[in-house]
């Protein structure tokens, strides 16, 4: 995928500016998978006669498979000229996801930052994870590079949108 017209530049982040992802509902092969992929195969994940016997009663989603999830779904809300992601810290892992929760991404604009001689900038986020019922489940603050408007860069566009002449 690369980046289109509807792709936002850190010139157009404000700050207190909020987008939520559409729902993603959790399944059994969603919790597999990430069991095969990461090799993270503890019981209370995998195996239900086991999750039967703790506090949860059922097996509950990985807390990085729901992280990973939630990533997933920031990508398009909002869409942003995302160059890298460079931290996350104050990661909270709230409330358990279950087989057949529908999560959804809440990311709100906290602060930004010039860098790159203005090329790019650095945005922190507040990023959440909420459920089917509103509740978070995660959330925590994830810092990325995006790439700024540069008057050159917006001359090229133009140019090329103009079409010939």
């Amino acid at each position: 995928m690369s980046f289109s017209s509807f792709h936002l530049y850190f010139d157009d982040l404000e700050v207190g500016q909020e987008w939520t992802s559409g729902g993603r509902t959790v399944t059994e092969a969603d919790i597999i998978n990430f069991a095969g992929f990461s090799g993270d195969f503890n019981p209370i994940h995998i195996d239900h006669e086991f999750a039967k016997s703790t506090p949860f009663r059922r097996p509950i989603a990985h807390g990085f498979a729901i992280f990973c999830m939630a990533s997933g779904l920031g990508i398009i809300s909002p869409p942003v000229r995302t160059i890298a992601m460079l931290k996350v810290t104050g990661w909270n892992f709230t409330l358990p996801v279950f087989i057949g929760d529908t999560i959804r991404s809440v990311s709100r604009v906290k602060e930004k930052t010039v860098r790159g001689r203005g090329r790019r900038g650095e945005v922190i986020w507040y990023r959440s994870v909420v459920n089917q019922d509103g509740k978070v489940v995660q959330d925590g603050e994830v810092f990325t590079l995006v790439e700024c408007r540069t008057p050159a860069r917006e001359a090229a566009d133009a140019a090329n949108t103009a079409g010939p002449a």
